[in-house]
Protein backbone atom coordinates (compact mmCIF):
# COMPACT_ATOMS: atom_id res chain seq x y z
CA UNK A 1 0.00 0.00 0.00
CA UNK A 2 1.24 3.46 -0.99
CA UNK A 3 1.78 5.66 1.61
CA UNK A 4 2.81 9.56 2.68
CA UNK A 5 6.52 9.64 3.33
CA UNK A 6 7.58 13.62 4.57
CA UNK A 7 11.54 11.84 3.69
CA UNK A 8 10.15 11.15 0.07
CA UNK A 9 6.82 13.30 -0.77
CA UNK A 10 8.01 16.44 0.59
CA UNK A 11 9.70 18.63 -1.85
CA UNK A 12 13.59 19.95 -0.53
CA UNK A 13 13.02 23.68 -1.66
CA UNK A 14 12.57 25.39 -4.77
CA UNK A 15 15.79 27.25 -3.57
CA UNK A 16 17.62 24.59 -2.42
CA UNK A 17 20.18 24.56 -1.28
CA UNK A 18 20.17 28.43 -0.30
CA UNK A 19 16.85 27.86 1.36
CA UNK A 20 15.63 24.16 1.61
CA UNK A 21 12.47 22.75 3.79
CA UNK A 22 13.36 21.43 6.96
CA UNK A 23 11.36 18.64 8.63
CA UNK A 24 11.53 19.06 12.16
CA UNK A 25 12.31 15.90 14.33
CA UNK A 26 13.46 17.06 17.60
CA UNK A 27 12.54 20.54 19.62
CA UNK A 28 15.26 22.75 20.74
CA UNK A 29 15.97 21.59 24.50
CA UNK A 30 14.51 18.57 24.02
CA UNK A 31 16.30 15.11 25.93
CA UNK A 32 13.65 12.59 23.32
CA UNK A 33 15.72 11.72 20.69
CA UNK A 34 12.95 11.18 18.11
CA UNK A 35 13.49 10.32 14.36
CA UNK A 36 11.46 9.14 11.02
CA UNK A 37 10.90 5.89 11.19
CA UNK A 38 11.68 5.28 7.47
CA UNK A 39 9.38 2.88 6.53
CA UNK A 40 5.84 4.16 8.17
CA UNK A 41 6.82 7.63 7.72
CA UNK A 42 5.71 8.11 11.46
CA UNK A 43 8.17 10.19 13.61
CA UNK A 44 9.67 7.63 16.73
CA UNK A 45 10.77 7.84 20.09
CA UNK A 46 14.81 6.65 19.48
CA UNK A 47 15.81 6.93 22.76
CA UNK A 48 16.09 9.58 25.82
CA UNK A 49 19.24 10.75 25.72
CA UNK A 50 21.38 9.56 29.01
CA UNK A 51 23.71 12.37 29.23
CA UNK A 52 22.35 15.61 31.25
CA UNK A 53 22.30 17.46 27.09
CA UNK A 54 19.44 18.48 25.45
CA UNK A 55 19.49 19.83 21.74
CA UNK A 56 20.91 22.96 21.53
CA UNK A 57 18.77 24.12 17.62
CA UNK A 58 15.98 22.40 16.41
CA UNK A 59 17.01 19.06 14.70
CA UNK A 60 15.67 17.24 11.92
CA UNK A 61 16.05 16.79 7.75
CA UNK A 62 16.17 18.04 4.31
CA UNK A 63 13.74 16.00 2.61
CA UNK A 64 14.66 14.16 -0.67
CA UNK A 65 18.75 13.54 0.46
CA UNK A 66 20.58 10.89 0.89
CA UNK A 67 24.05 10.71 2.62
CA UNK A 68 26.12 7.52 3.08
CA UNK A 69 25.03 6.80 7.08
CA UNK A 70 21.96 5.48 5.04
CA UNK A 71 19.84 8.81 6.39
CA UNK A 72 18.49 11.94 4.86
CA UNK A 73 20.84 15.10 5.32
CA UNK A 74 20.29 16.40 9.23
CA UNK A 75 19.95 20.11 9.84
CA UNK A 76 19.72 22.28 12.51
CA UNK A 77 17.63 25.31 12.99
CA UNK A 78 18.66 28.14 14.85
CA UNK A 79 14.59 29.94 15.38
CA UNK A 80 13.46 32.19 18.32
CA UNK A 81 10.66 30.00 19.23
CA UNK A 82 10.29 26.11 20.24
CA UNK A 83 9.44 24.35 16.39
CA UNK A 84 7.17 21.45 17.21
CA UNK A 85 7.96 18.31 15.74
CA UNK A 86 6.67 17.58 12.36
CA UNK A 87 7.14 20.88 11.28
CA UNK A 88 8.18 22.17 7.73
CA UNK A 89 10.21 25.15 7.98
CA UNK A 90 12.13 27.66 5.46
CA UNK A 91 15.52 26.92 6.43
CA UNK A 92 18.09 29.20 5.15
CA UNK A 93 21.22 27.34 5.02
CA UNK A 94 24.40 29.27 6.36
CA UNK A 95 27.39 26.53 6.95
CA UNK A 96 27.83 22.91 8.44
CA UNK A 97 29.08 21.14 11.16
CA UNK A 98 31.31 18.34 10.10
CA UNK A 99 31.91 15.24 12.75
CA UNK A 100 32.73 11.61 13.13
CA UNK A 101 30.34 9.91 14.47
CA UNK A 102 31.31 5.89 15.29
CA UNK A 103 33.97 6.08 12.59
CA UNK A 104 31.70 7.58 10.33
CA UNK A 105 31.09 10.95 8.04
CA UNK A 106 28.39 12.64 9.88
CA UNK A 107 27.52 16.09 8.21
CA UNK A 108 24.60 18.66 10.32
CA UNK A 109 23.86 21.65 7.89
CA UNK A 110 23.46 24.48 9.96
CA UNK A 111 20.19 27.23 9.25
CA UNK A 112 17.84 30.29 10.81
CA UNK A 113 14.45 30.30 10.31
CA UNK A 114 14.20 32.16 7.13
CA UNK A 115 10.82 33.70 8.49
CA UNK A 116 11.90 34.48 12.28
CA UNK A 117 13.90 37.94 11.94
CA UNK A 118 15.35 37.23 15.20
CA UNK A 119 17.94 35.26 13.00
CA UNK A 120 16.88 35.35 10.05
CA UNK A 121 20.02 38.35 9.24
CA UNK A 122 22.82 35.98 10.14
CA UNK A 123 24.11 35.01 6.05
CA UNK A 124 27.03 32.62 7.30
CA UNK A 125 27.97 30.82 10.38
CA UNK A 126 31.30 33.80 10.81
CA UNK A 127 27.84 35.70 11.71
CA UNK A 128 27.05 33.18 14.28
CA UNK A 129 28.09 34.38 18.03
CA UNK A 130 30.68 32.06 19.33
CA UNK A 131 28.99 30.36 21.93
CA UNK A 132 26.80 29.02 19.44
CA UNK A 133 28.69 27.00 17.92
CA UNK A 134 30.65 26.08 20.75
CA UNK A 135 27.29 24.56 22.44
CA UNK A 136 26.72 22.63 19.01
CA UNK A 137 30.04 21.22 19.20
CA UNK A 138 29.84 20.54 22.93
CA UNK A 139 26.62 18.85 22.94
CA UNK A 140 27.48 16.80 19.65
CA UNK A 141 30.34 15.40 21.60
CA UNK A 142 28.82 14.84 24.77
CA UNK A 143 25.84 13.71 23.78
CA UNK A 144 26.60 10.17 23.41
CA UNK A 145 29.38 10.17 25.70
CA UNK A 146 27.66 8.14 28.68
CA UNK A 147 26.51 5.50 26.16
CA UNK A 148 30.97 4.74 25.55
CA UNK A 149 29.90 6.27 21.94
CA UNK A 150 32.78 8.26 20.87
CA UNK A 151 31.89 11.27 18.23
CA UNK A 152 34.16 14.14 17.32
CA UNK A 153 33.12 17.52 15.74
CA UNK A 154 36.29 18.15 13.12
CA UNK A 155 34.86 21.57 12.12
CA UNK A 156 32.85 24.05 10.95
CA UNK A 157 32.59 25.14 7.45
CA UNK A 158 30.54 27.90 5.68
CA UNK A 159 27.42 28.15 3.23
CA UNK A 160 29.61 27.31 0.09
CA UNK A 161 30.59 24.27 1.65
CA UNK A 162 27.10 23.64 3.05
CA UNK A 163 25.64 24.49 -0.74
CA UNK A 164 28.59 21.80 -1.83
CA UNK A 165 27.07 19.05 0.91
CA UNK A 166 23.43 19.32 0.04
CA UNK A 167 24.05 19.15 -3.34
CA UNK A 168 25.93 16.11 -3.04
CA UNK A 169 22.87 14.39 -0.81
CA UNK A 170 20.40 15.40 -3.77
CA UNK A 171 22.92 13.80 -6.18
CA UNK A 172 22.99 10.79 -4.29
CA UNK A 173 19.05 10.23 -3.23
CA UNK A 174 18.28 10.45 -7.03
CA UNK A 175 21.07 7.94 -7.62
CA UNK A 176 19.30 5.41 -4.86
CA UNK A 177 15.64 6.55 -5.10
CA UNK A 178 15.79 7.13 -9.28
CA UNK A 179 12.23 6.64 -8.94
CA UNK A 180 11.25 9.05 -5.80
CA UNK A 181 9.33 7.06 -3.17
CA UNK A 182 9.75 3.74 -2.39
CA UNK A 183 6.09 2.60 -2.97
CA UNK A 184 5.79 -0.40 -0.56
CA UNK A 185 8.49 -2.06 2.44
CA UNK A 186 9.93 -4.34 -0.06
CA UNK A 187 11.53 -1.30 -2.10
CA UNK A 188 12.56 0.22 1.08
CA UNK A 189 14.50 -2.51 2.18
CA UNK A 190 15.88 -2.65 -1.09
CA UNK A 191 17.35 0.89 -1.38
CA UNK A 192 18.64 0.73 2.41
CA UNK A 193 20.46 -2.35 1.88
Amino acid sequence: MAHFNPWHDVERGEDAPKVVNAIIEIPKGSKGKYELDKESGLLKLDRVLFSAVHYPAAYGFIPQTYCDDKDPLDILVLCSVDIVPMCLVDAKVIGVMQMIDQDEEDDKIIAVAANDVSVNHFNDIADLPPHMLLEMQRFFEDYKALEHKHVSVERFMGREDAYRIIEDSVKLYEETFPKGNPKDEEDVKEALS
